[in-house]
């Protein structure tokens, strides 16, 4: 969020079980989102920075898949 804008901070108490439940769920995404990261910086160092226009072209990449109907998986 831009510093003129900033987010709203909020305390809540919960329950020790639902917090553990909490960080195990997000750790898998985390550790995604960083070895997403790192491929990101790994490419880059090898075959140099993206241009404005591929990141761009990735953003909307991104929003069609987040906006496409998720296909069920057989039971």
């Amino acid at each position: 969020m831009p510093r003129g804008n900033p987010s709203p901070k909020l305390a809540i108490t919960v329950d020790p079980d639902i917090h553990q439940n909490i960080l195990a769920t997000a750790a898998p995404d985390a550790l995604q989102r960083r070895a997403g990261l790192a491929a990101v910086a790994a490419w880059e160092n090898q075959h140099g920075p993206f241009t404005p226009e591929e990141i761009e072209t990735a953003r909307r990449n991104v929003k069609a898949q987040l906006r496409a109907p998720k296909a069920r998986r057989p039971a």
